[in-house]
């Protein structure tokens, strides 16, 4: 007869929940549309130019994307400019922000965390993944832990099996 010890998956059996916010980050692919490839001169936007360029611009090229949109030369860009491209892109394009690739991410991100219905972790303990294979911006952290904190009993970072204490309900 064999005597037996029966493993217990003890990070199981805690109640824990964990949240990777690599989970929230965006699935679809980015893209950058940047106004300096329409510029008159390399200098400044020409309304007539602009907008015919636009026009011919293939926007299919930015369908389902994520789109953040600058202008990476130093220019004078007039509001108009980017309304005028909003236009253009909104049809298409998943999302659309003005700024580059990492502001892009952020927004995203946060859109996503505030979508997440806090009912789902009332009472609940919380960890909080860190240290995965993407970089999430720090700023998705602390929107989580505001998003999280009127409902869970606790929130922890790092890994079930080794967590820094963030916050415990009293």
């Amino acid at each position: 007869m064999e005597t037996g010890t029966m493993i217990v998956n003890r990070v199981e059996a805690s109640g824990l929940v964990t949240l990777n916010l690599e989970d929230f980050y965006p699935k679809e692919t980015i893209k950058v549309f940047d106004l300096k490839d329409y510029l008159f001169r390399g200098l400044i936007i020409r309304e007539k130019d602009f907008r015919e360029a636009l026009k011919n611009t293939n926007w299919q090229d930015f369908e389902n994307m994520n789109v953040a949109v600058l202008c990476s030369a130093e220019a004078i860009i007039p509001v108009w400019s980017y309304m005028l491209v909003a236009t253009y892109l909104q049809p298409v394009a998943k999302n659309v922000i003005l700024g580059n690739e990492e502001k892009l991410i952020d927004s995203i991100l946060q859109q996503n965390i505030n979508a997440i219905n806090g009912e789902e972790y009332r009472d609940k303990r919380v960890v909080v993944k860190g240290c995965g294979e993407t970089p999430i911006p720090d700023s998705a952290y602390l929107k989580l832990t505001t998003k999280l904190l009127p409902y869970v009993k606790s929130i922890m970072y790092g890994e079930p099996c080794s967590t820094v204490p963030v916050y415990k309900k009293r």
